[in-house]
């Protein structure tokens, strides 16, 4: 149930009333385009003179009715006759109710043809207008037939008509058989029959099978809508964009509507009455869905009501064996109340055989418990649960789960904290991490004072908040005293010992607990307040030594120090991280060890990749033999993604994202796409990066993982750095600013991924020097746990500026880092250089092919190698530099890199080899220079100009000479108009 109703954004919320929140005018239809593609098509039809009919069919509530007025409304706009009418099980039988009043609607628009037109089928209209209680009497149902017929016929003359019937399944034996005639001779007539009827068993639902078999009529099956248009569904009733729409209300609104959209408009509108209200007294199921449930439960009689209100106890799913022993009736008594409760949409079969039903959407069953009085619902409770444990003694399996929800409804809190507990941890063992913090959840709510000992309720904690952390699901950390103050977590809380009202734990178990919450907060973001729980649980643990709790502690201590800025900070978390697996170890706590030996791992990757090897292999035969899947998972994932960077096969990587997603790990599943996505950068896959990193992104500020946002964010840097696009790499990092606290390395990472990578495709060799400078900086202040180029392009560069030798390179070999295939293309080049200036030409070609074999995964950085070498490859004699050149320049040219396809042409003409022309890129010129006749190349000139960079300077950047620059300018200043230079730059800001 909602704890907490969410209030409306609060852009809108000043300005909404009670219900002006809602929209105004006509609906959106919304997931029904396929649907009104084929209605359109019919209607295109009927107008031509080629009739039709299509019965649309489906659950009620599933939007039949609306998408027969979309139909109507369409067909008027086309300029169409309509009509509509609609069978009605209310009152006493009027025989062809629907097409009566159908034919009263045109008759009140003046479209109806006096009796005369049609003939001696006159009087059979007349009849059928009049006051004759049977006017069948006179006529059989083929004239009535051919009457409606000819009558269509005449209306729809030179336009065409749309005759709607609705609620078919309530329509009388007679308007079925005049449909059935209609069906069988609309198709020479200018008009469309819409048929609507219930998807039950029934008299018009086998006219409708017999009209599709004999090719008569077409079907329409109207399925619930899906995340997405539930999404738009919402925000279109709450007259909000689909963004805005609150996470919870999206969430109930999938969950407890199965799709239905008069469930998820309820659900809005409910919302939109309550705009503001917060707390339990909110209410759990809107008023509209209530009473529907209500009323389809009263059709059923006492005996289905009882049924329906004992199953809703179970949730959405219940168990028939169990049912019909707690009711103390046997299948067959019951067979015909499920049949009708089948019929009445409000259940369904669950599976193969009939041993499970469910309710077809969850508000259902809990309209129903609603109902219920607190004794009437403790007494159906305490029938079932004595029911389910005579059937299944011992509660195997997953029986724990719906025990303890009985238990809890028939008011046995102790009881039911227990079972949860159970089923909670044989969820865990099964990776149904969701699942099981659920019902972690259910059970903390459960506990007060008297009812769970000290220790079971500190177990239950300890287990809640591990399950937090693996599901990154922060806002199910409990709450002390409301929604800001989650134990210590909230804006009010601090890191003091405030654990959820826990103050009558022992004080090693607040410990324990306190380091679980400095993890969180880690995983927040938020550093300040994960050294303060830290420190808590230190000071608790102070004179309490435990065995059990320190390793946990030094565990969280390790995560802690990692976003402390400190040039040790690597050393000291490797150091209490070992300090954990041997307390772990110890004390007998294998996933505390072997969560140690990934962080382990993960501090030595880059330099000792063997032991970083073994620590992930020991921590997943540690989950193996102790069947921990979640901590399998994570092993397998850093395991993947070592392989990966070798073998540039990210397949192992999507399997554990895949499988992260299944089980419930987000952070897990975030931290793979991340790495997924760097290698689509790499591969220059940009719209696949762009797609992971947009969806992870926004999952990660909806949780509030501000740690994996701020690497997300990075990422996002990264991508358009690999682009050459410098606007959009700003705005990336510009975004990632507030979030440095939460990943302090992402200063050494911003600077050696992004910037500098987009300096050298700009040809700003010296900025990128100087950026990737700045990058070894933070480096030194603060290590960083990843690679930034240190071992590979900046290797390279550094080779070829003579400021890095053999030294260096022998270095960057024995690092792990500098092994991986997107660093060997730069270290391989980088020894080529050294061989070609030592006079060992061969060796050096040899070098540099395997290099670039490498390299052939990686578009843009094999181009940006060719480039970069390509000078010393030529002055030495070794390689294919023009070969090279020719290559690079063609890439970049078609990549929209000007300034590197530039470099590379004046490259090729200073090796005296033939340049193709480029006559494009005028689009790239500023709108008012184009006018004045500036060229691409002028305009590249004048950026320059703008800047007040000299021409020396300019001559430089874009490789020509200094008297092609006087030309260029002149050419400018003559264009423009301008007397000089200065002139110039101060009427043009060309900042890229």
């Amino acid at each position: 149930m909602f704890e907490s109703w969410p209030a409306l954004p609060d852009d809108d919320r000043g300005a909404a009333g009670p219900h002006e929140g809602l929209r105004t005018g006509p609906a959106q239809l919304i997931g029904r385009a396929a649907e009104m593609g084929r209605i359109t098509a019919a209607l295109t039809a009927a107008r031509a003179g080629r009739g039709g009919a299509i019965f649309v069919t489906g659950e009620p509530g599933v939007g039949k009715t609306r998408l027969a007025a979309e139909a109507l409304a369409a067909a008027a706009a086309a300029g169409m006759a309509t009509a509509r009418g609609r069978a009605s099980a209310v009152g006493s039988p009027v025989p062809y109710r629907p097409l009566v009043e159908a034919l009263f609607l045109l008759a009140r628009t003046g479209l109806l043809p006096g009796p005369d037109a049609l003939g001696h089928h006159g009087p059979v209209l007349a009849r059928l207008l009049g006051d004759d209680r049977d006017p069948a009497a006179a006529a059989s149902h083929v004239m009535v037939g051919e009457t409606v017929l000819r009558l269509l016929g005449s209306v729809g003359e030179g336009r065409g008509c749309l005759l709607v019937l609705d609620d078919l399944h309530d329509a009388d034996a007679g308007t079925l058989a005049v449909l059935e005639y209609l069906l069988d001779n609309i198709g020479q007539q200018p008009a469309a029959l819409l048929l609507i009827a219930g998807r039950a068993c029934g008299a018009a639902a086998e006219l409708a099978a017999r009209a599709r078999q004999r090719g008569a009529a077409t079907a329409l099956e109207l399925g619930p809508l899906d995340h997405p248009e539930v999404r738009l569904l919402v925000a279109t009733e709450l007259g909000i964009t689909p963004g805005a729409v609150c996470p919870e209300l999206l969430r109930r609104a999938v969950a407890g509507s199965a799709g239905i959209p008069f469930v998820v408009k309820e659900l809005a509108r409910d919302l939109a009455g309550h705009a503001g209200r917060r707390g339990p007294g909110a209410p759990p199921v809107p008023a509209g869905v209530t009473d529907t449930v209500r009323r389809q439960a009263a059709g059923l009689g006492p005996l289905g009501a009882e049924l329906l209100c004992t199953a809703a106890l179970f949730g959405r799913r219940f168990p028939l064996p169990v049912l019909e022993r707690a009711l103390g009736r046997d299948h067959g008594e019951l067979s015909a109340v499920l049949r009708a409760a089948v019929a009445s949409y409000l259940i369904a079969p669950d599976g193969p055989g009939t041993q499970w039903y469910a309710f077809r959407y969850r508000l259902a069953a809990e309209a129903l418990l609603d109902d219920l009085g607190p004794g009437e619902r403790a007494g159906y409770a305490r029938r079932a649960v004595r029911a389910l444990t005579a059937l299944h003694p011992g509660l195997p399996g997953a029986w724990c789960a719906p025990a303890a929800r009985l238990y809890e409804h028939a008011g046995d809190a102790r009881e039911a904290v227990r079972l949860y507990g159970e089923a909670a941890r044989r969820e865990m063992d099964e990776g149904a991490v969701e699942r099981a913090l659920e019902l972690l959840t259910r059970a903390h709510r459960l506990v007060e004072p008297g009812t769970t000992s000290p220790e079971a309720h500190a177990t239950l904690l300890e287990r809640l908040l591990d399950a937090v952390a693996s599901s990154g699901r922060l806002d199910r950390v409990p709450a002390q005293t409301g929604p800001d103050e989650e134990c210590g977590e909230g804006d009010g809380g601090g890191g003091g010992d405030e654990c959820g009202a826990a103050h009558h734990l022992p004080a090693r178990r607040r410990a324990g607990l306190h380091a679980r919450l400095s993890e969180i907060a880690t995983l927040r973001g938020r550093p300040a307040r994960a050294r303060a729980h830290l420190d808590t649980a230190r000071r608790l643990l102070d004179g309490h030594p435990s065995e059990a709790h320190t390793p946990v502690v030094d565990l969280a201590a390790a995560h802690v120090e990692l976003s402390r800025v400190a040039p040790d900070r690597l050393a000291t978390a490797a150091a209490l991280a070992r300090r954990a697996v041997d307390g772990a170890q110890r004390a007998r706590l294998p996933d505390v060890a072997g969560r140690a030996l990934l962080l382990l791992g993960r501090l030595e990757r880059d330099q000792d990749e063997p032991a970083a090897v073994a620590h992930f292999s020991r921590a997943r035969a540690i989950a193996l033999a102790r069947h921990l899947p979640v901590l399998r998972v994570r092993a397998e994932m850093e395991l993947a993604t070592i392989a990966a960077s070798h073998d540039d096969r990210p397949t192992r990587v999507e399997r554990a994202r895949r499988e992260a997603l299944r089980m419930g790990l987000l952070p897990l599943a975030h931290e793979a796409g991340l790495v997924l996505a760097l290698d689509r950068i790499r591969r220059c896959a940009f719209e696949e990066a762009r797609d992971l990193i947009d969806d992870a992104a926004a999952d990660a500020a909806r949780l509030g993982l501000g740690r994996t946002l701020a690497a997300l964010r990075l990422a996002e840097a990264v991508r358009c750095a690999h682009q050459g696009r410098r606007p959009e790499m700003r705005e990336a990092l510009e975004r990632l600013t507030p979030l440095l606290d939460a990943e302090p390395t992402a200063r050494a990472l911003s600077y050696g991924l992004a910037r500098a990578f987009c300096s050298l495709l700009e040809e700003r060799h010296d900025a990128a020097r100087q950026e990737f400078a700045q990058a070894l900086a933070h480096d030194a202040e603060n290590p960083a746990a990843g690679d930034f180029g240190r071992h590979g392009v900046i290797l390279l560069l550094g080779v070829l500026d003579g400021r890095m030798g053999r030294r260096h390179l022998a270095a960057a070999a024995r690092a792990s880092a500098g092994g991986t295939r997107w660093n060997h293309q730069f270290a391989g080049l980088a020894q080529a250089v050294l061989l070609g200036r030592e006079g060992r030409p061969e060796e050096a070609t040899a070098v540099a092919g395997k290099a670039l074999e490498a390299a052939e995964l990686y578009p843009m950085a094999r181009r940006l190698c060719l480039r970069l070498v390509a000078r010393a490859a030529y002055e030495d004699g070794w390689g294919e530099p023009v070969d090279w050149l020719r290559e690079a320049e063609e890439y970049f040219h078609g990549a929209g890199l000007r300034a590197a396809a530039g470099a590379c042409r004046a490259l090729l003409r200073g090796m005296g080899a033939s340049v193709r022309q480029r006559r494009t890129g005028t689009e790239q010129v500023a709108p008012g220079l184009r006018r004045c006749g500036v060229t691409a190349r002028e305009f590249e000139v004048a950026r320059l100009v703008a800047a007040r960079t000299s021409n020396k300077d300019i001559a430089a950047r874009l490789h020509i000479s200094p008297r092609t620059v006087e030309k260029h300018v002149a050419n400018l200043l003559r264009k423009t108009g301008h007397p000089n230079r200065t002139a110039f730059a101060a009427a043009h800001d060309l900042t890229p």
